[in-house]
């Protein structure tokens, strides 16, 4: 479960509502009918602009933004080493085995690849070829939200105009008009509230997650196709250290003592 993002939207929620009552009350902003044009309109022109797998497939990537196992990339190196040594003692072949209790079909798409003698050009197309469309997947996901965050403010925008459309029909009572410009100014709070604490937030989260787990997954290309090449595993280690910034840098030493690199 991902803290950031609960403790964000939470506390997001709470400052704005404490905000509202230090100077007001909070039924001055509840307002069904700003409500359904500012998250009625967001979801429909949302449905219009992609197909409906992808707009309901967009639960499935709100799921992601709260529960998502990150891939340490140190994790992965530490791995990379542990291949690099027996491959190096007793042959690639030997990777098959230590391939069935790797989890991550990626990195063991990527050993069966090796064990199988493809050739390292191929195995690099194919492994690139996926991440590319591994990006695109979560790019759609990411875009989704980046939409919705610009179509709640143009809602927001559009229900204030209708509600200044009603107050300027009843001019003649005079008493009507601070009410009903107050109510025409909560949709716009609603479309901007919406794009600003949940819409945009989400899909900036959504971005940051694909652009570690993409560099994760090109730290394996690199590690799997070292491993091909038959490099020392001290080089292959330095190699993929540069994947990682040098304050989060493991030393290796150890492990590759015990490993008899």
């Amino acid at each position: 479960m991902d803290i950031a993002t609960i403790v964000g939207l939470v506390s997001g929620f709470i400052f704005i509502i404490w905000g509202i009552l230090i100077s007001g009350e909070i039924g001055s902003f509840i307002d069904i009918s700003s409500i359904l044009i500012v998250i009625g309109g967001t979801l429909a022109s949302t449905l219009i602009s992609y197909p409906i797998k992808s707009f309901l497939g967009s639960f499935k990537v709100v799921k992601n933004a709260f529960f998502h196992e990150e891939i340490s990339p140190d994790g992965v190196i530490a791995q990379i080493i542990k291949l690099a040594n027996v491959a190096r003692k007793e042959g690639l072949l030997s990777l098959e085995e230590l391939a069935e209790g790797i989890d991550d079909k990626f990195l063991k798409k990527g050993i069966m690849l090796i064990v199988d003698g493809t050739d390292p050009e191929l195995v690099r197309n194919i492994l690139e070829t996926e991440l590319v469309f591994l990006e695109e997947r979560h790019t759609e996901g990411q875009s989704l939200f980046e939409t919705m965050g610009s179509f709640a403010p143009a809602y927001g925008m559009l229900g204030t105009l209708i509600g200044l459309i009603n107050m300027l029909k009843k001019l003649e009572d005079p008493s009507s008009i601070g009410p009903n410009m107050s109510v025409a100014l909560v949709t716009t709070f609603y479309g901007s509230f919406l794009a600003n604490v949940v819409f945009l937030p989400m899909a900036n989260k959504l971005k940051i997650r694909s652009n570690r787990e993409i560099l994760v997954k090109e730290l394996m290309v690199e590690g799997l196709l070292s491993i091909q090449a038959g490099e020392n595993p001290r080089i292959i280690e330095e190699k993929l250290k540069t994947f990682v910034p040098p304050e989060l840098r493991t030393d290796y030493k150890d492990q590759l003592e015990s490993e008899g690199a």
